[in-house]
């Protein structure tokens, strides 16, 4: 049977070290089988645990494979469309919901690493870059718009205190969200698999789901055994494949890359970021930062419509590094990487139930740390029977991409380029 490896990227060189997950061998009964074991996976896992439910995780690699343990590593608010967006498309009582809710994941992830002692260079504080006046514009709106949602841990920042968190030349100005930060991502799926465990789950790896058997007791196969279950929960997101036809037509696999530096020492790290807070750039095609734990530049963006690998990731990224920082242009860069995320064409996420028994929620659209964690809890709140949450995401429509399958990326990528010219023109 293969057996699937972390990529080679800076969390797994850095992960914790943690004993392996056995493959799947026999047949297995459980209440709930969790289809994936990233952030949705144990999230979902450790709130239904909590809740005296028996559960099994099902995951294809190794915990953490996709997207959970390769992405930049930053906890920021709300989702890929904010609130104003969910205001303006559903009905009041359910952007309330969504509203208040779209603080919640950030919370979440605090109080599992503080209940389960979880290692992962947690750090508090993000910040919102504004490259141009119309981005700062944006900003002053966005601080509005959430303190309305009872969100208070907000600063505008000038152009003059923007230079006090990030040594960058590009910015006029900037909003910081102090409940926002960054975490070792690898390290909190790796951590939150443990506690899974501690409160007797089970996680087998290297146990791909290839194939559902529907009904009323539904049993999920994997290459050498298969699990029967009351219920299932599908979080696969970007790694999904075909198992779920329904929900791989309404959603597109996307690559990111990101870049870790070599250690850049104290004096140089803490002239890049005194504060220690990552950052994001108000772009469309968005850039984003922060240092690691030990210290080194961890530095990521772009977009690959349609997940393909790129030849060479570090010729794309490395010259947005330098355009942002240039004191690093003698500076090595030790790893480089790839990870898939999946969109949708709304960019809210696609949360919902197949017949009686399948659960889902995919489509984080590249604002998954928070979100997928706030999944976790509103999927097991709707298999407990309480699904105001739930159907608050599950009554929101959501469209195929134009062209079907075939189109969709050449679509997508041409709508990035018209925002890409938005953002450098600023119209």
């Amino acid at each position: 049977m293969a057996n699937t490896p972390y990529p080679q990227s800076y969390y797994a060189a850095s992960a914790n070290t943690v004993p392996a997950h056995p493959a799947l061998q026999q047949e297995v009964e459980t209440d709930v089988c969790v289809i994936g074991a990233g952030y949705t996976g144990l999230s979902s896992a450790l709130f239904l645990l909590e809740n005296g439910f028996r559960v099994t995780v099902l995951e294809a690699a190794k915990v953490g494979f996709g997207a959970s343990g390769r992405n930049g590593g930053q906890i920021v608010n709300s989702y890929s469309r904010d609130i104003d967006v969910i205001e303006r498309s559903v009905g009041p009582k359910q952007a309330q919901l969504l509203g208040q809710m779209a603080f919640e994941g950030g919370r979440i992830i605090r109080d599992r690493v503080a209940r389960y002692q979880i290692q992962c260079d947690l750090k508090d504080g993000g910040v919102f870059a504004a490259i141009t006046g119309k981005q700062m514009g944006h900003l002053e709106a966005q601080k509005r718009l959430w303190e309305r949602y009872g969100h208070s841990q907000l600063e505008l920042l000038d152009k003059t205190r923007i230079r006090e968190v990030v040594a960058c030349e590009q910015y006029v100005g900037g909003m910081l969200d102090m409940s926002g930060g960054h975490i070792h991502p690898l390290n909190l799926a790796l951590g939150e698999a443990a506690a899974v465990e501690s409160l007797g789950g089970t996680i087998y790896e290297q146990s791909p789901a290839v194939r559902i058997e529907r009904g009323a007791n539904p049993v999920v196969h994997t290459p050498t055994g298969k699990v029967r279950a009351k219920f299932i929960i599908v979080a696969g997101n970007a790694y999904l494949g075909n198992l779920v036809p329904e929900l791989a037509a309404k959603s597109m696999p996307c690559g990111t890359q990101v870049i870790t530096t070599e250690p850049l020492g104290e004096a140089l790290a803490n002239s890049l970021l005194p504060q220690d807070y990552c950052v994001e750039d108000c772009n469309y095609l968005l850039d984003y930062y922060r240092l690691s734990g030990d210290k080194r530049l961890i530095f990521g963006g772009g977009v690959v419509y349609g997940a393909r690998d790129p030849a060479n990731i570090e010729a794309i990224i490395r010259p947005k590094m330098l355009k942002a920082f240039p004191q690093l242009k003698d500076v090595k860069i030790d790893y480089a990487w790839t990870g898939n995320f999946l969109l949708t064409l709304s960019r809210l996420p696609q949360v919902g139930r197949l017949g009686d028994n399948i659960y889902y929620s995919q489509g984080c659209s590249g604002h998954g740390v928070t979100y997928t964690h706030l999944a976790g809890k509103v999927l097991a709140e709707a298999l407990r029977g309480q699904a105001e949450r739930f159907d608050a995401f599950a009554d929101l429509p959501h469209y195929p991409f134009p062209g079907g399958q075939l189109l969709r990326t050449p679509f997508a990528a041409l709508g990035a380029w018209y925002y890409g010219l938005r953002d450098k023109f600023d119209f």
